[in-house]
């Protein structure tokens, strides 16, 4: 039906046309006939009108084809313009396609080099950050000192995520997939996160298992970095981080649970959006940008893996990572 009424609406002014040189032919021609004999003009009518149903019949069925293929390239995801094909503006077609792509190329360019220069830039300030920590040593007045050591991990800690960041957005970072220790991934973040855990009093109550997974270790590190820094920003009364580390039948699940502020449950179902800070930003209580857990969330996603996250406003907040066997998907052995 929706060819039916698309066909209507494509060929309307040439079927007003046609039957409107009909009806001036059809009146022309009666006043030519005498009334005794119009059984003529009324045979020639009934002509006219088969002639112009089997046209109409056969045009439809070729634009219901047509239609019916445009529809089919139209749900893929491929390229559908072949060089073979040939219609009155192709010429245009093809120019304003080189044109389009030309641009691409220039403004992927220059943001690949915007990137590169910023992903230098990230690991020069790594050398005076350095020399700063050595500075700080030396600080007599132990407040200063560790006041001064706090901002200046938090330095170190944006630029790593800084430079995480880059890597994700970059196409030419090819992932490191590889059969790991999910225990060593969890120690090497603690060690990362460790200034902030021991600053914040935390109780670590962490279950230990000689279970591996294939998967990017670097980047499991800062996906565990992400989860483990959200426990100590939002931890509220006594600091307490649980991680467990357990098979589920053809699954491996890595859970990160923190017994802190918790997630309202009108932003649970968005806390892994571009942006998304929740209602604790808006309240003035905490400082987000959205993006640790987006940053997470994709990096989840090319890896191959699944996150979920459950929790009780107040009293936990428990992020899930499942594991699956992806060796077939990134064709290792």
């Amino acid at each position: 039906m929706k060819y039916l009424i698309a066909y209507f609406k494509k060929r309307s002014f040439v079927l007003l046309l046609i039957c409107s040189v009909c009806i001036f032919y059809h009146l022309y021609f009666l006043c030519l006939v005498t009334l005794e004999q119009p059984e003529d003009l009324f045979y020639l009518d009934f002509l006219i009108f088969v002639f112009l149903v089997c046209v109409g019949i056969w045009d439809f069925l070729r634009f219901k084809k047509l239609h019916r293929n445009l529809d089919f390239l139209l749900s893929q995801d491929t390229v559908i313009w072949q060089p073979d094909f040939s219609f009155e503006y192709a010429d245009l077609l093809e120019h304003d396609a080189r044109i389009y792509q030309q641009q691409y190329q220039d403004l992927y360019e220059a943001h690949c080099d915007l990137q590169d220069y910023f992903t230098k830039w990230c690991h020069e300030v790594k050398l005076p950050l350095s020399a700063a920590r050595l500075m700080q040593e030396r600080i007599s007045n132990p407040v200063l000192r560790a006041d001064m050591k706090l901002q200046l991990e938090k330095i170190n800690q944006y630029l790593n995520t800084a430079l995480v960041g880059c890597k994700i957005q970059s196409h030419l970072y090819d992932l490191q997939m590889k059969r790991v220790n999910l225990a060593d991934c969890v120690r090497t973040s603690i060690h990362n996160q460790q200034f902030f855990l021991i600053q914040k009093h935390f109780e670590l109550d962490i279950e230990y298992n000689d279970l591996s997974v294939y998967t990017d270790k670097e980047w499991l590190v800062y996906i565990l970095d992400q989860l483990i820094s959200n426990a100590v920003k939002y931890t509220e009364g006594p600091p307490l981080l649980k991680i467990r580390m357990f098979s589920e039948g053809q699954r491996i699940l890595l859970t990160v649970e923190d017994h802190g502020e918790g997630i309202q449950p009108a932003d649970i179902r968005r806390i892994f959006d571009k942006g998304y800070t929740g209602q604790n930003h808006h309240n003035g209580r905490y400082r987000s940008t959205g993006m640790g857990l987006y940053m997470t969330a994709q990096m989840i996603e090319k890896l191959g893996h699944r996150i979920q996250a459950e929790s009780e406003p107040g009293i936990y907040t428990r992020f899930t990572i499942t594991f699956s066997d992806s060796r077939d998907y990134f064709y290792l052995t």
